[in-house]
């Protein structure tokens, strides 16, 4: 079945099964290794995409499902090579130690910092919490994501 995805500001036509997951179509099909394939049951945040603006696990969104949406992975949130001042910030702060969840998270981090640019320490861990990361213990994470939103509020001023 022909199916046009919208992912990372590009269009792609696609002839796939009906039931082709998403993740398995940005991996296999499209070689978008940042998406990874951890639980396959939307536990760990590890597949996490923005999709329309909102974090999904892509192991549990058909492809078919996603047509005519706009899908952003890791890869698509960069411009030009050049990381996000966000993704800076966790190279910056230490956040990630292994790194597997690192997609994610900072996925789930751009949506939450898009929906609310000043969420309290609380309301990060929220906004993150479909996202396990076994290495971190998550302070570092939050850090960065404090300091992305303390940015966020000095370019207003």
């Amino acid at each position: 079945m022909k199916m046009t995805l919208h992912v990372n500001g590009k269009q792609h036509t696609l002839d796939l099964e009906p039931d082709a997951l998403l993740v398995d179509v940005l991996r296999d099909a499209l070689h978008l290794f940042g998406t990874k394939k951890g639980c396959g049951t939307g536990e760990c945040g590890a597949c996490s995409v923005l999709l329309d603006g909102k974090v999904v696990n892509s192991c549990l969104v058909l492809a078919i499902r996603a047509q005519n949406k706009k899908i952003v992975t890791i890869e698509g949130l960069s411009k030009d090579g050049k990381l996000t001042r966000l993704q800076e910030l966790f190279v910056e702060n230490g956040a990630f130690q292994c790194g597997y969840c690192g997609p994610g998270v900072i996925l789930a981090a751009t949506a939450l910092l898009q929906e609310n640019p000043h969420p309290s320490d609380e309301e990060i861990r929220a906004g993150i919490a479909g996202n396990l990361c076994r290495c971190s213990g998550y302070v570092n994470i939050v850090k960065a994501i404090r300091a992305a939103s303390a940015e966020i509020e000095e370019t207003k001023q």
